[in-house]
């Protein structure tokens, strides 16, 4: 779990301040309050959307133990520390992962590849890589695949709204940011915040 010193808080407090009315539920609230804080960027407030019960979804399998596979080591490092303090889940890069090159994929998409085919039920991060995003969105179309939760974020000038638009229209939970913006820090932050939530309803059972 995060720990907040006494700055936090207080960031934490003119955030709840600046952010003024909204239709979030309470747990949806406190993902996209992270962001903000990560970022000081109040544009998510508006640009982070839930689908119906990603959060339930999310969480249950974070309780699990279910595997996270994420898209670039920036990720990993970021969210690495609190897992192995909470559910130990196990935690894979696609961009670090061993895979058969291949010119038409980027090595993002074909690590993505590889792992989404070991883990089809993986709890899916990708933060950066756009390849890695479509890859993953290419694979849930074709019912290949049936993760528990993804969360994409890839920030881009081209078409990196389009591979999150296909991701709003799966019926696989998922939580994205629409738009230009993003990056692997709005990835952590989402993740952080879901593990924090989920911590919080299973954490007990989990220590037992």
């Amino acid at each position: 779990m995060m720990e907040w010193h006494h700055t936090d808080a207080q960031s934490l407090a003119i955030i709840d301040r600046e952010f003024g009315e909204h239709l979030l539920a309470p747990a949806e609230y406190e993902v996209v309050r992270r962001v903000i804080y990560a970022t000081a960027d109040f544009d998510y407030k508006s640009l982070i959307s839930f689908s119906e019960r990603s959060l339930q979804a999310g969480a249950a399998a974070l309780a699990a133990r279910t595997t996270i596979v994420v898209d670039v080591p920036m990720v990993q490092v970021g969210i690495a520390p609190t897992i192995q303090q909470t559910f130990a889940n196990p935690v894979y890069c696609s961009l670090e992962t061993i895979a058969r090159p291949q010119k038409e994929k980027t090595q993002a998409a074909w690590g993505l590849r590889t792992l989404a085919q070991r883990y089809p039920e993986a709890i899916f991060v990708i933060g950066q890589a756009q390849t890695a995003l479509v890859e993953l969105v290419e694979l849930i179309e074709a019912e290949a695949i049936r993760p528990a939760l993804v969360i994409g974020t890839p920030c881009g000038f081209v078409d990196a709204d389009v591979a999150k638009e296909r991701l709003q229209d799966s019926l696989v939970p998922n939580i994205r940011v629409s738009g230009r913006k993003g990056g692997a820090t709005v990835a952590v932050a989402i993740a952080l915040g879901l593990v924090d939530l989920a911590w919080e309803a299973y954490g007990k059972n989990a220590q037992e």
